[in-house]
């Protein structure tokens, strides 16, 4: 028998709660909905000792729990009891507002869709506001875990094993394929995996040469038994690098909406679908004459388990959350970059039409030479002859220039801080 019982009478199905002042009578029906709530706790105490550890005072004679907390932040408690959703309290900082859920049990993930996005959105503000400021005191900066990037590898994560078939086994094995610093065994599958994500893009580079090619006895062409292992076997490591990872992960259809996991997926099918076509070419049939063409580009597609070193490198996780995050500095880019091309194509193309020795003839050709002009790639294959054209060449490269530089400094300034956010995630997994 637990310790309320003991006072309570077996028919009052009640408690009493003081929070800042503002009194409340909850029923133990609602309350036992979350057990694992500190609201929900209090039902399982044992001893006066063990209220005391979940709240601030007890009151056995009128059997009250007084909390000190923010009285108006427990409505939204109680509405939280009574629908299982969780809002967010308007002029609440949202860092107080996860202290304060946090203190009460209450999940992240028990927050209501109308106020998930807009939660997300300030604590990614209230990180960058940390971040910024850290930087400028030249202190060690420290993360609030609250990113959306965080928030999937740590902590939902972890949290979305618990009810689940064998979750303590499948943790155990994710946090190893996750996770290099977990353990010595982690560690040790990331570098068998970075080694053999290096060792199929050497081979398929190797694959190209013309001095690893063999032929049979009849002149045609055929593949290199040795190349063939290697790729038979990086295609079955990263098969079941990828099955496994599936099985255990805590949330399927999050794991296949996961960028990194969408490229594993993509330099896996190509040798799959690769294989198939190559049955079907045995046949000789005729539908099946364009099935080489789509060979040969599937096979080009092998290019996609270069990206593979991004689970491994944590400059090209920030390149791509840069670019991710960048996209109307890369829009304001191209636009300034499309209306310079298509201005001093016209331009050049007037001046150069009459001059027999020009090749910007035409307009297309225009358009070429103004954009490796103004991308300061300049080939030199094509290039004004007159004095007019040599004149607008000059303004079109100075213009590139400084329309390049423009978005630079934010998006360098973006990939900057998003490094540090990675290598300090990266750090923290490492020392848990």
């Amino acid at each position: 028998m637990v310790y309320g019982q003991v006072l309570h009478p077996p028919h009052d199905c009640f408690i009493n709660v003081n929070v800042g002042g503002f009194k409340q009578r909850l029923g133990h029906a609602v309350l036992q909905r979350f057990p694992q709530t500190r609201l929900g706790r209090l039902l399982c105490c044992s001893s006066k000792e063990a209220i005391l550890e979940l709240c601030d005072d007890f009151s056995p004679s009128e059997m009250e729990y007084y909390f000190d907390r923010n009285p108006r932040f427990f409505c939204y408690v109680l509405n939280f009891y009574l629908t299982g959703k969780i809002h967010l309290v308007d002029g609440l900082c949202v860092v107080s507002f996860c202290q304060e859920i946090e203190y009460w049990g209450i999940k992240k993930g028990q927050l209501d869709c109308c106020c998930s996005g807009r939660f997300h959105e300030l604590m990614e503000m209230a990180e960058d506001e940390r971040w910024d400021q850290r930087s400028d005191d030249g202190q060690q900066l420290h993360s609030l875990g609250s990113s959306l990037e965080e928030l999937a590898s740590s902590v939902d994560d972890e949290e979305m094993f618990e009810g689940s078939w064998c979750a303590s086994a499948r943790r155990s094995v994710w946090l190893r394929l996750e996770n290099p610093g977990f353990s010595t065994s982690a560690k040790v599958l990331a570098v068998a995996s970075l080694s053999v994500v290096l060792a199929s893009i050497v081979a398929m580079c190797v694959h190209s040469m013309p001095d690893f090619h063999q032929v049979d006895l009849d002149e045609k062409e055929i593949e290199n038994p040795v190349l063939t292992f290697f790729e038979y076997f990086c295609i079955l490591f990263f098969s079941v690098e990828f099955v496994l990872r599936l099985v255990v992960a805590p949330s399927a259809r999050r794991f296949l909406c996961s960028p990194l996991n969408i490229i594993d997926l993509l330099s896996i099918v190509p040798f799959f679908v690769t294989m198939t076509c190559d049955m079907l070419m045995e046949d000789d049939s005729t539908e099946l004459e364009n099935v080489g063409k789509v060979v040969q580009i599937l096979r080009l597609m092998r290019v996609f388990r270069i990206f593979k070193l991004a689970r491994h490198s944590a400059g090209l996780r920030s390149l791509g959350a840069t670019l991710r995050h960048s996209t109307r500095e890369v829009g304001l880019l191209v636009l300034f970059l499309s209306v310079g091309i298509s201005m001093f194509s016209a331009l050049v193309y007037c001046v150069e039409k009459e001059s027999q020795e020009s090749e910007l003839q035409t307009i297309p050709i225009a358009w070429w030479w103004a954009t490796i002009s103004m991308t300061t790639v300049g080939y030199g294959d094509t290039f004004p002859v007159t004095f007019a054209g040599k004149l607008i060449g000059t303004v079109c490269i100075i213009c590139g220039l400084l329309i390049v530089a423009l978005p630079i400094t934010n998006i360098f300034n973006k990939f900057s801080k998003f490094y540090q956010k990675q290598r300090h995630l990266d750090l923290k997994q490492t020392l848990k």
